[in-house]
C-alpha cells in the first residue's frame, strides 16, 4: 500500500478510548477503528458500477468495502483475510461485480485504542475454469450448474493445509480456493438447502419455491474447527420446509435455523438446530467461530442502527455462546417453526456478549453507534497478557459514507464465569510472504 495511503488510513481510525465504560468481567473492548467507505482496493479496476435502472447511483468498480461480511485469521503476522460479498446495490448493477478476495494486515494497539488496518492485495475468485465469479444475482445456469458465476460470499475460514472456505448465500455453496482466489474444490451441500426455482428476485425466490434457502437468508456464516478436519456453515434463518414463512407471504416466522457440518476429508454430513431469537426485523445469524472442537460463538443481529439510511434503535446486537455437544442430528427431520418435537434437542446456547450493553458504550444515537450489519467474526493472536483477542466487523454494503467498522474485544478467561477452553486454530506457514509484508506495513 501507498505511503500516501497508509497515512490517510492512519489518520482515519478514530479512538473511542476516551467513551469506554468499564466491561463486564473477563469481557473488555479494547480499541476501536473504522475504515472509510470511499477507499479503493487493490483489483486495478477503472472506472464505475451502477445500480440496475439507474445510471446516476454509481461506485467505483475498485470500492474497498463489503469485507465486514466475512473475516479470517491467517494465524500469522496478524495478516487476515476478507472478502467482500456480492456487491454494491444487493448485486442488481449494470455491469456485474467481479468477486474477490483482500489480505489485510490488522493490529490493535492497546495504548492508543485503535484499531489499525493496511490492505495488502486484492485477488479476484475465479472458477475451475478461469471464469470469474460475480456477485450478479441472475448470472446462475440451471442446465449447466458448473456454468454458474453468481457467488455471495458471507462466510470465510483459512484451511489447515492453507486453503481458504468460503460460504455462499446464493446457492449456499461451499467452495475451497487457493491463495491467489483459484478454486480447487465444491463441497457437496445437501439437496434441502439450495432452491428449486432460483430467479434473482427475492420475492420471486421466495413465493415460488417450498424448501430450500430464503432468499438473501443462505449460509451467512462458516467456522472451521481448530484442527481443521470440519466446517460448520450457519444459515442466517429457516429453510423454507422448516415453517421459515407465513403461509403465501413473505412474512418471516421460523426459528428453527440449521447448522450444517461438512468433514473436510470425506464429505461427510450432519446437521442441527440452531434456534434463533426472533425471525422479524431482518433478525438473523450472520457468523459463526470456533472456540474449540463443539463450542462456537454465533453472531446474531437486527437489521436497525442509528446509522443507517433509517435510523432506528437497535435492539440485537448479540454474540451467543454455543455448545452443540448433545444435540440432535436433524438430517432427516423436517422441523417447525417454532417449538421443536419432544426429542429434538438443539444446540444449547446463552448470551456472551450483548454489543448493545452500555458498559461498551455502542447504543447511542451519535458517533459512537454501532453499524447497521454487525456480521464478522475472526480471532487474533492473543494479546501480550495471555487474554484472547475476538474481532467484531461491520458490512457496509460498499456504500462510500459508511464506513466499515471494527472493535476488538479482550477475553480473559481467569475472569470468565465459565473459561472459554479456547483451542487456537492449527495453521500452517504464512499465506502471505513475510518479506513483501515487511515492504509494505514499513516495518
Amino acid at each position: 500500500m501507498a505511503r500516501w495511503l497508509r497515512a490517510s488510513l492512519a489518520t482515519l481510525f478514530i479512538s473511542l478510548s476516551t467513551l469506554f465504560a468499564a466491561a463486564p468481567p473477563g469481557i473488555e473492548l479494547v480499541a476501536t477503528g473504522y475504515i472509510p467507505g470511499n477507499l479503493l482496493d487493490k483489483s486495478g479496476l477503472n472506472g464505475v458500477i451502477c445500480q440496475a435502472g439507474n445510471p446516476t447511483n454509481c461506485v467505483p468498480k475498485a470500492i474497498f468495502g463489503g469485507l465486514g461480511s466475512d473475516l479470517t485469521y491467517t494465524g500469522h503476522d496478524n495478516v487476515f483475510i476478507a472478502a467482500p460479498d456480492r456487491g454494491p446495490f444487493d448485486g442488481l448493477t449494470d455491469v456485474p461485480f467481479l468477486d474477490r478476495l483482500h489480505f489485510l494486515h490488522i493490529t490493535t494497539n492497546l495504548q492508543s485504542r485503535q484499531v489499525s488496518t493496511v490492505l495488502l492485495d486484492t485477488r479476484f475468485l475465479k472458477n475451475e475454469f478461469g471464469d470469474q465469479f460475480l456477485g450478479a444475482a441472475v448470472a446462475f445456469d440451471l442446465d449447466n450448474p458448473l456454468a454458474t458465476l453468481r457467488f455471495d460470499p458471507e462466510g470465510i475460514r483459512a484451511s489447515a493445509t492453507g486453503t481458504i472456505f468460503i460460504s455462499d448465500e446464493y446457492g449456499p455453496y461451499v467452495f475451497e480456493f487457493d491463495r491467489q482466489g483459484n478454486l480447487v474444490r465444491r463441497l457437496e451441500v445437501p439437496a434441502k438447502f439450495p432452491i428449486a426455482h432460483p430467479s434473482g428476485n427475492p420475492t420471486e425466490e421466495l413465493l415460488g419455491n417450498t424448501s430450500g434457502r430464503q432468499a438473501n437468508r443462505g449460509m451467512e456464516g462458516l467456522a472451521i474447527s481448530p484442527d481443521g478436519t470440519t466446517l460448520y456453515g450457519i444459515m442466517q434463518n429457516a429453510l423454507l420446509q422448516d415453517g421459515a414463512l407465513t403461509p403465501a407471504t413473505t412474512d418471516r416466522i421460523g426459528l428453527n435455523n440449521r447448522i450444517l457440518t461438512i468433514d473436510v476429508a470425506t464429505g461427510e454430513t450432519r446437521e442441527y438446530v440452531y434456534r434463533i431469537e426472533a425471525a422479524n426485523r431482518g433478525q438473523g445469524a450472520s457468523e459463526i467461530l470456533a472456540i474449540n472442537d463443539h463450542e462456537f460463538l454465533v453472531l446474531e443481529r437486527d437489521n436497525r442502527s442509528w446509522l443507517a439510511a433509517e435510523p432506528q434503535a437497535p435492539t440485537r446486537k448479540w454474540i451467543y455462546r454455543i455448545d452443540i455437544a448433545g444435540a440432535t442430528d436433524v438430517s432427516g427431520m423436517t422441523l417447525p417453526s417454532g417449538t421443536l418435537p419432544v426429542g429434538i434437542q438443539p444446540v444449547r446456547k446463552e448470551l456472551f456478549i450483548n454489543l448493545l450493553d452500555p458498559d461498551f458504550g455502542l447504543h447511542h444515537n451519535d458517533a459512537r453507534a454501532i453499524a447497521e450489519k454487525i456480521e464478522g467474526l475472526a480471532w487474533g493472536p492473543d494479546l501480550p497478557d495471555g487474554r484472547h483477542l475476538l474481532y467484531v466487523i461491520s458490512d457496509n454494503d460498499l456504500i462510500p459514507t459508511l464506513p466499515t467498522q471494527i472493535f476488538a474485544f479482550a477475553i480473559d478467561d481467569a475472569e470468565l464465569t465459565a473459561p472459554l477452553n479456547f483451542e487456537p486454530q492449527v495453521l500452517p506457514g504464512p499465506l502471505y510472504p513475510p518479506g513483501q509484508l515487511k515492504k509494505q506495513i514499513g516495518n
